[in-house]
């Protein structure tokens, strides 16, 4: 059973993403991921883009347009954002639309965005030749927490593409990429 808070799961994904963003170079931004039909930009773009989502939910404000070709330090800078912006009294349980249309709290928003920061974070390593290993700890964490549930409903919404036989014994970070269509 998960007991970490979903503020500091995501605060870990976050600083992980982050650590991999800076690893990627302007030659690799071009390149396929993972994460079907997207680019390393298209992944960096969604992200710094997650931010901005994150901080107009937990302030009651709007995102602002996403801004074209996001950076690594833009989502340093708005994954920062957003821990401060969550830290104030009350903004956890604010209401807000998520991206598929229904209403849900902060919390449950910055949940679905730690499980989000920590599968293209592996996409992006992937993508850019570096370490694809994932903290076990944040893997159990986000199996538990999205598995089975989220990728089949993202997968009938097109947000996830299909499942991945991944063998049952294999180590839990391959099925939860398995899982979430990715071949790990």
């Amino acid at each position: 059973m998960v007991t970490t808070p979903a503020v500091d799961l995501y605060r870990q994904a976050g600083a992980h993403a982050s650590t991999i963003m800076a690893g990627i170079r302007p030659e690799h931004l071009a390149e396929p991921t993972p994460c079907a039909k997207w680019t390393v930009q298209d992944i960096v773009d969604h992200l710094v883009g997650g931010t901005g989502y994150l901080l107009a939910a937990a302030t009651g404000g709007q995102p602002g347009d996403p801004a074209s070709r996001a950076t690594a330090d833009r989502f340093t800078t708005g994954h920062a954002a957003v821990l401060d912006a969550v830290a104030q009294p009350g903004a956890m349980e604010r209401r807000c639309m998520s991206p598929l249309g229904f209403e849900w709290s902060v919390r449950e928003a910055v949940a679905a965005t730690f499980m989000d920061v920590l599968v293209h974070s592996w996409d992006l390593a992937a993508a850019t030749g570096q370490d694809t290993r994932l903290d076990p700890d944040l893997v159990q964490a986000c199996w538990e927490m999205f598995v089975p549930e989220m990728p089949a409903r993202g997968r009938q919404t097109g947000l996830v593409g299909p499942e991945v036989a991944v063998p049952a014994d294999a180590p839990l970070q391959d099925r939860l990429l398995g899982a979430m269509g990715r071949q790990p």
